[in-house]
């Protein structure tokens, strides 16, 4: 295991010799990695409490605990759950990347299948799933018997946020979506990169869906564009949609998309009156994105 500091005044995590984690201790909104920050707009957008409310979160998977960070900044005094097994690393990076003062992150040294099934019924706002070993999430992790389980721990209107790694085709994750749908969760969203979705490269997926009911979130999709976009990203462009091979009833027809500012185009298949008016634009509030990509969000359903 190695710490490498950057120019950004960060640190990446490097496990086995892959970069694991980035974490910025003065700046806890860099999200270097760009699923990283897919998972922050997820929860800014989709989740179930507005910002700065507290989010009872669970993650499944720590390593630098990079988004747990992120949650205490956005939403002070957030109750969170960190299951990770590898108690050597969290002792590492507890040493060498302190939690911040007033945190309320407990991190417990289990595996997400029994960790998962130890937690109360409705007790979490949101489920990250961001584990991996030999760089894929575990088999147990995406079976429809464990979404089953991460569906009892949510709460009504509570938010799976997974992070995928998967080829051209994202035939893993379309098998991924239909044992989520198939163990009770619905609005199921995918977020990547351009290139991920068009098939050019092997990348990450964020697949996020919800438990059935209602949240805290008001229903009104401008108050939550407002509240979007607290998590800092390099990215230039993101898009979520539904790529080929995961159409019909495997994927519902919910999007999100960050395009340039500057066109001030409607996102493609969109055009005219009709995709005008289906299209509700999200606009992150500038005081609390100063490092987000200048662009706007479209949420569509």
């Amino acid at each position: 295991m190695r710490f490498e500091p950057d120019d950004r005044g960060g640190v990446t995590v490097v496990v086995d010799g892959q970069p694991q984690s980035h974490v910025a201790l003065a700046d806890p909104l860099l999200l270097a990695f760009d699923y990283v920050a897919h998972l922050a707009l997820v929860i800014d957008v989709l989740g179930p409490v507005l910002a700065p409310k507290p989010l009872r979160c669970t993650h499944i998977g720590g390593a630098a605990m990079t988004l747990p960070r992120w949650v205490q900044a956005t939403r002070p005094g957030s109750p969170q759950i960190v299951l990770e097994p590898d108690a050597a690393l969290t002792a590492q990076v507890r040493a060498r990347l302190p939690l911040p003062r007033g945190h309320r992150i407990r991190v417990r040294p289990v595996g997400g299948l029994e960790g998962v099934a130890a937690l109360a019924e409705a007790s979490a706002d949101v489920v990250v799933l961001d584990a991996y070993a030999g760089g894929r999430v575990p088999a147990e992790l995406v079976t429809v018997e464990f979404f089953a389980s991460v569906c009892r721990v949510l709460a009504p209107g509570g938010l799976l946020a997974a992070n995928l790694a998967d080829e051209p085709g994202l035939r893993h994750t379309a098998r991924v979506v239909a044992g989520i749908r198939e163990a009770g969760l619905g609005e199921v969203v995918l977020v990547a990169s351009h290139e991920v979705f068009k098939g050019r490269r092997f990348g990450n997926v964020v697949v996020a869906a919800r438990r059935a009911g209602v949240g805290d979130r008001v229903g009104d999709a401008n108050a939550a564009g407002r509240e979007a976009g607290a998590a800092r990203s390099r990215s230039a462009t993101t898009t979520a949609a539904t790529p080929a091979g995961t159409h019909g009833a495997t994927v519902d027809r919910h999007l999100i998309k960050l395009t340039p500012a500057a066109t001030g185009a409607s996102p493609a298949g969109t055009h005219g009156a009709a995709g005008a008016a289906a299209d509700r634009q999200l606009r992150p509030a500038a005081p609390r994105c100063p490092g987000w990509p200048r662009g706007r969000f479209w949420l569509r359903g």
